[in-house]
Protein backbone atom coordinates (compact mmCIF):
# COMPACT_ATOMS: atom_id res chain seq x y z
CA UNK A 1 0.00 0.00 0.00
CA UNK A 2 0.92 3.24 -1.15
CA UNK A 3 0.00 6.78 1.12
CA UNK A 4 -0.59 9.77 -0.77
CA UNK A 5 -1.21 13.03 1.09
CA UNK A 6 -3.03 15.45 -0.70
CA UNK A 7 -3.47 18.33 2.01
CA UNK A 8 -2.15 21.59 2.09
CA UNK A 9 0.02 22.23 5.38
CA UNK A 10 -2.02 24.69 7.84
CA UNK A 11 -0.03 27.56 8.73
CA UNK A 12 0.31 30.97 10.42
CA UNK A 13 -0.77 33.52 7.62
CA UNK A 14 -1.25 31.25 4.76
CA UNK A 15 -3.51 32.39 1.87
CA UNK A 16 -7.23 32.33 1.93
CA UNK A 17 -9.78 33.25 -0.79
CA UNK A 18 -10.28 36.91 -0.66
CA UNK A 19 -12.49 38.18 2.32
CA UNK A 20 -12.32 34.65 4.35
CA UNK A 21 -10.98 35.12 7.87
CA UNK A 22 -6.84 35.02 8.10
CA UNK A 23 -5.60 31.86 8.96
CA UNK A 24 -3.67 32.39 12.43
CA UNK A 25 -2.21 29.50 14.64
CA UNK A 26 -0.41 31.22 17.51
CA UNK A 27 1.60 29.19 20.68
CA UNK A 28 -0.30 29.89 23.90
CA UNK A 29 1.37 27.56 25.92
CA UNK A 30 5.05 26.11 25.85
CA UNK A 31 6.90 23.37 27.50
CA UNK A 32 8.76 25.77 29.58
CA UNK A 33 6.30 28.06 30.91
CA UNK A 34 3.62 24.92 31.46
CA UNK A 35 5.34 21.54 30.61
CA UNK A 36 2.99 21.06 27.49
CA UNK A 37 2.52 22.66 24.04
CA UNK A 38 -1.22 23.81 23.22
CA UNK A 39 -1.60 26.43 19.53
CA UNK A 40 -4.53 28.70 19.32
CA UNK A 41 -6.20 28.01 15.72
CA UNK A 42 -8.16 30.83 14.33
CA UNK A 43 -9.37 30.26 10.59
CA UNK A 44 -12.40 30.34 8.52
CA UNK A 45 -14.35 27.33 7.53
CA UNK A 46 -12.97 26.88 4.15
CA UNK A 47 -8.88 27.12 4.62
CA UNK A 48 -6.65 25.48 3.04
CA UNK A 49 -7.58 21.71 2.14
CA UNK A 50 -10.86 21.78 2.46
CA UNK A 51 -14.50 19.97 1.84
CA UNK A 52 -17.63 22.41 0.79
CA UNK A 53 -21.06 21.15 2.20
CA UNK A 54 -23.76 21.64 0.15
CA UNK A 55 -24.90 24.46 2.67
CA UNK A 56 -21.93 25.99 1.45
CA UNK A 57 -23.79 28.09 -1.54
CA UNK A 58 -27.70 26.41 -0.79
CA UNK A 59 -29.42 28.05 2.00
CA UNK A 60 -31.41 25.16 4.01
CA UNK A 61 -29.02 22.58 2.13
CA UNK A 62 -27.39 19.31 4.31
CA UNK A 63 -24.43 20.57 6.51
CA UNK A 64 -21.47 18.63 7.38
CA UNK A 65 -22.97 16.82 10.78
CA UNK A 66 -25.82 15.42 8.61
CA UNK A 67 -24.13 14.16 6.12
CA UNK A 68 -23.49 9.91 6.84
CA UNK A 69 -19.42 9.91 6.99
CA UNK A 70 -19.00 7.52 4.53
CA UNK A 71 -19.88 10.09 2.12
CA UNK A 72 -16.26 11.47 2.72
CA UNK A 73 -14.56 9.00 1.75
CA UNK A 74 -14.56 5.53 -0.95
CA UNK A 75 -13.25 4.16 -4.34
CA UNK A 76 -12.10 7.16 -6.47
CA UNK A 77 -10.08 7.61 -9.32
CA UNK A 78 -7.84 10.75 -11.31
CA UNK A 79 -9.54 11.16 -14.53
CA UNK A 80 -9.38 13.54 -17.87
CA UNK A 81 -12.61 15.94 -18.31
CA UNK A 82 -12.73 14.57 -21.55
CA UNK A 83 -12.26 10.68 -20.63
CA UNK A 84 -14.54 7.99 -20.06
CA UNK A 85 -15.21 7.46 -16.34
CA UNK A 86 -16.62 5.03 -14.14
CA UNK A 87 -19.79 5.06 -12.45
CA UNK A 88 -20.64 5.93 -8.62
CA UNK A 89 -17.18 6.56 -7.40
CA UNK A 90 -15.18 9.49 -6.24
CA UNK A 91 -13.69 11.68 -9.21
CA UNK A 92 -10.65 14.29 -9.21
CA UNK A 93 -9.31 16.54 -11.79
CA UNK A 94 -5.99 17.12 -12.16
CA UNK A 95 -6.67 20.02 -14.70
CA UNK A 96 -9.01 22.59 -14.41
CA UNK A 97 -12.88 21.76 -14.74
CA UNK A 98 -15.73 23.73 -15.50
CA UNK A 99 -19.27 23.86 -15.67
CA UNK A 100 -19.67 21.92 -19.64
CA UNK A 101 -18.81 18.93 -17.36
CA UNK A 102 -22.05 19.30 -15.03
CA UNK A 103 -24.35 17.08 -17.19
CA UNK A 104 -21.82 14.35 -17.58
CA UNK A 105 -20.93 14.37 -13.74
CA UNK A 106 -24.25 14.04 -12.43
CA UNK A 107 -24.96 11.21 -15.32
CA UNK A 108 -21.97 9.55 -13.52
CA UNK A 109 -23.54 10.16 -10.41
CA UNK A 110 -19.98 10.60 -8.45
CA UNK A 111 -19.60 10.22 -4.19
CA UNK A 112 -17.44 12.96 -4.72
CA UNK A 113 -15.71 15.32 -6.85
CA UNK A 114 -12.30 17.06 -6.12
CA UNK A 115 -9.74 19.10 -8.01
CA UNK A 116 -9.25 22.26 -9.83
CA UNK A 117 -13.27 23.09 -9.98
CA UNK A 118 -14.37 26.49 -10.61
CA UNK A 119 -16.87 27.93 -8.54
CA UNK A 120 -19.61 27.72 -11.10
CA UNK A 121 -19.21 24.26 -11.25
CA UNK A 122 -18.98 23.57 -7.61
CA UNK A 123 -21.94 25.78 -7.14
CA UNK A 124 -23.85 23.10 -9.11
CA UNK A 125 -22.35 19.91 -7.79
CA UNK A 126 -23.09 21.05 -4.23
CA UNK A 127 -27.06 22.16 -5.78
CA UNK A 128 -27.02 17.99 -6.42
CA UNK A 129 -25.97 17.13 -3.31
CA UNK A 130 -22.50 16.24 -4.60
CA UNK A 131 -19.88 17.36 -1.61
CA UNK A 132 -16.56 19.07 -3.05
CA UNK A 133 -13.37 18.88 -2.21
CA UNK A 134 -10.85 21.71 -3.13
CA UNK A 135 -7.35 23.22 -2.73
CA UNK A 136 -6.27 19.47 -3.00
CA UNK A 137 -2.21 19.56 -3.04
CA UNK A 138 0.04 16.94 -6.10
CA UNK A 139 -3.24 15.42 -7.77
CA UNK A 140 -0.64 15.09 -10.65
CA UNK A 141 1.45 12.06 -8.24
CA UNK A 142 -1.58 9.82 -8.45
CA UNK A 143 -2.62 7.17 -11.34
CA UNK A 144 -4.44 8.12 -13.97
CA UNK A 145 -7.79 6.03 -14.51
CA UNK A 146 -6.71 3.73 -11.94
CA UNK A 147 -8.71 3.07 -8.77
CA UNK A 148 -7.59 4.76 -5.45
CA UNK A 149 -9.21 4.57 -1.52
CA UNK A 150 -9.65 8.43 -0.66
CA UNK A 151 -10.13 9.22 2.73
CA UNK A 152 -11.22 13.30 3.32
CA UNK A 153 -12.86 13.48 6.83
CA UNK A 154 -14.53 17.07 8.04
CA UNK A 155 -14.36 17.96 11.30
CA UNK A 156 -17.80 17.27 13.04
CA UNK A 157 -19.28 21.12 13.08
CA UNK A 158 -22.51 21.64 13.98
CA UNK A 159 -24.22 22.98 10.80
CA UNK A 160 -20.59 22.98 9.38
CA UNK A 161 -21.07 24.48 5.60
CA UNK A 162 -17.29 23.34 4.85
CA UNK A 163 -13.81 22.08 7.20
CA UNK A 164 -10.29 21.58 6.60
CA UNK A 165 -9.25 17.87 5.92
CA UNK A 166 -6.13 15.74 5.53
CA UNK A 167 -7.17 14.38 2.56
CA UNK A 168 -5.24 10.95 1.47
CA UNK A 169 -4.96 8.66 -1.48
CA UNK A 170 -4.55 5.09 -0.75
CA UNK A 171 -3.01 2.77 -3.40
CA UNK A 172 -3.20 -0.49 -3.66
CA UNK A 173 0.72 -1.06 -4.80
CA UNK A 174 4.02 -1.15 -3.38
CA UNK A 175 6.39 0.53 -5.58
CA UNK A 176 10.26 1.21 -3.84
CA UNK A 177 10.25 4.14 -6.50
CA UNK A 178 8.87 7.61 -4.62
CA UNK A 179 8.77 5.39 -1.70
CA UNK A 180 9.81 6.21 1.90
CA UNK A 181 9.38 4.21 5.54
CA UNK A 182 6.22 3.03 5.86
CA UNK A 183 4.83 3.35 1.99
CA UNK A 184 4.29 7.04 2.33
CA UNK A 185 5.50 8.84 -0.45
CA UNK A 186 8.14 11.04 -0.59
CA UNK A 187 9.03 14.47 -1.83
CA UNK A 188 9.29 17.87 -1.50
CA UNK A 189 5.10 17.94 -0.37
CA UNK A 190 5.09 14.94 1.93
CA UNK A 191 5.15 15.18 5.58
CA UNK A 192 4.48 11.30 6.27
Amino acid sequence: MRFIDLSAPLRDGMPVYPGDPPVEVRVVHTYERNSWEVRSLSMGSHSGTHVDAPSHMHEGAATLDELPVERFCGVSRLVEPEGAWPVGIGLFFALPAGLELLEKLIRHRPRFVGGELSEPLERALLAEGIVTYTDLWGLERLPRNKSFQFFGFPLRIEGGDGSPVRAVAVLDEDEEEGEGENGCETGPEADC
